[in-house]
């Protein structure tokens, strides 16, 4: 939709401004730089000088750099060129799948040019030095969408891309913090699932990055080769950050990525009141939760951003914040699109099913916030389906975060989704000599070890549904015909998850089978349906049929 509603703009691809960002390389004569020489270790460990790239037996990849802006750009660059190369053939293989049309393709590939026109004037000097040195390492191939400097920088925007674009639903995570008496030990303590979803095999290599800048202050981020912004990280001092995306219309021109506001939040904010001032002074182009986490506050709030307000969310009177996919701060208290979001989407049951959680689970430790995190259930227990999005675990995180930021712990979540082992890392080591005498960077024996759900039948079938659901979807367009027997074997891989019905009746229903369609569409509106515009699809599906 957004490609079709900028054709008017694209006309004007060959504006001034244009033709300047197009062309834009960032100065980088005023950086001291050494040409990467990687030293290959073996198949799964990289060095370069005291920088390091290594794969450990949870198959998680650790990457440690460090150096000034331009410097760390290629040493990342450099140790992960292979895995990088790859997370960008399979991002737009996806952007392919989305638009199959050389045409489209075409006049998306436009829009890009015209839409990130001005993103450069909105990134700091020092990150796009940063990504001009990762950038030298990215592939060929694509340089027909756009030069590999900018192509990266557009990469950083994706995910407020993704959001704005409200068909493509990437994004939909969920995250709290406790402290007082709501922790074991009484410290802050935060979790988080980034439901970012571009695919498996997007997820596949995941990148928990090291990084000792030579300005300001080293810091651990969890995200994918060829990123240099944070979507959940913390820093040596102890301040952790992690975005959930609210409800955005679909912005004219990019502008500052989230990823790189709370980058700069990480290496720079030392305490709430920094990292509140160093959000409030960058322009966003999308709507954004960043709940952050101090351990010099021993609490943490969420900063509300968006293009045009601005709000802070701060408990007074309760030692506990939670974050879905909407505000909750006074400045958006009037804010029409977030009131709409907050009754029509999946945000408000995942807050309420939190609160839920927190009542069966008192004083948590970390264990018992993997548990919450991994919690795969409705409101009171129900069984609402696998990948349910109502549900805290919805089956398709890239990754899970705990944060213990007061003892600079960190455990992430190791392949499938958040169900893997939580692998734990300790920043005051990290950051120190310690490191190197160990040669390796996790505290192994704090692991939370893996959900035993992984083991169960039902985690067989929720994985035999989803490859099944692309022969399912191209049953409904006609591609191919499926049987009765086929569909019914289908449901019963997830059999209380609505889209399954759904599915079979608008099969049914394309194939003139309205009788078979109604049963269908009636059983999908007897689940627990994940939007109120879902609902209301159903119920107009099976009102069509009512009337064949």
């Amino acid at each position: 939709m957004l490609l079709f509603l900028s054709l008017n703009l694209i006309l004007n691809l060959t504006s001034c401004g244009v033709r300047k960002s197009i062309n834009h390389v960032p100065d980088v004569k005023q950086y001291a730089l050494e040409i990467p020489k990687v030293n290959r270790i073996n198949d799964s460990t990289f060095s370069f000088n005291q920088n390091y790239l290594t794969k450990n037996k949870q198959q998680l990849w650790e990457l440690y750099i460090k150096g000034n802006s331009l410097q760390l750009g290629y040493n990342n660059g450099a140790l992960t060129q292979s895995l990088m190369q790859k997370q960008e053939e399979i991002f737009f293989s996806k952007v392919e799948g989305f638009v199959p049309s050389k045409f489209k393709q075409n006049l998306l590939r436009g829009f890009l040019k015209w839409y990130n026109r001005k993103m450069y004037l909105n990134i700091r000097e020092d990150y796009q030095a940063e990504l001009y040195g990762l950038s030298q390492y990215s592939s060929d191939k694509y340089n027909f969408i756009a030069p590999k400097f900018l192509r990266s920088m557009y990469l950083h925007g994706a995910h407020d891309i993704g959001h704005a674009m409200q068909d493509l639903m990437m994004v939909g995570c969920t995250s709290l913090a406790v402290w007082n008496e709501n922790t074991e030990d009484g410290d802050l303590l935060i979790g988080r699932n980034f439901d970012f979803y571009v695919g498996d095999d997007f997820a596949k290599n995941k990148l928990i990055e090291f990084v000792e800048p030579e300005d300001g202050i080293p810091y651990l981020s969890v995200s994918w080769p060829g990123m240099i912004g944070v979507v959940s990280g913390m820093n040596k001092e102890g301040v952790t950050v992690t975005i959930n995306a609210g409800k955005s219309k679909i912005p004219l021109t990019a502008k500052t990525p989230i990823s790189l506001v709370t980058r700069e939040i990480l290496q720079y904010a030392k305490n709430i009141d920094e990292a509140i001032a160093i959000a409030r002074k960058r322009k966003v182009f999308v709507s954004e939760s960043i709940l952050v986490g101090s351990a010099n506050d021993k609490k943490a709030v969420i900063i509300e951003v968006s293009p045009d307000n601005f709000g802070v969310y701060n408990v007074e009177n309760t030692s506990k914040v939670f974050c879905t996919n909407h505000f909750q701060s006074d400045a958006y208290k009037d804010d029409k699109r977030n009131q709409k979001h907050i009754l029509e989407s999946h945000s408000e049951y995942r807050y309420e099913k939190l609160q839920e959680l927190l009542q069966e689970n008192k004083k948590l430790n970390p264990e018992k916030m993997a548990s919450i995190l991994r919690d795969i259930s409705g409101l009171k227990g129900e069984k609402i389906g696998y990948g349910n999005e109502k549900a805290i675990n919805q089956l398709l995180a890239h990754h899970a975060v705990i944060f213990s930021p007061q003892k600079k712990l960190v455990w992430v979540s190791a392949n499938p989704y958040q169900l893997g082992e939580f692998v734990c890392y300790d920043l005051n080591e990290i950051f120190s000599d310690q490191r190197l005498k160990n040669g390796k960077f996790s505290k192994s024996e704090l692991n939370i070890p893996k959900d035993p759900f992984l083991d169960s039948e039902e985690y067989k079938n929720y994985e035999h549904y989803k490859r099944m659901s692309s022969e399912v979807n191209k049953a409904i367009d006609g591609e191919i015909v499926i049987t009765s027997d086929s569909l019914s074997y289908y449901q019963s891989l997830n059999p209380d998850f609505w889209l399954v019905y759904y599915q079979a009746g608008k099969y049914y229903y394309n194939a003139k089978e309205y009788s078979k369609a109604k049963i269908e569409f009636e059983k999908a509106l007897t689940k627990e349906i994940t939007t109120i515009p879902d609902k209301k699809n159903v119920e107009k599906y099976l009102h069509k049929t009512n009337k064949k």
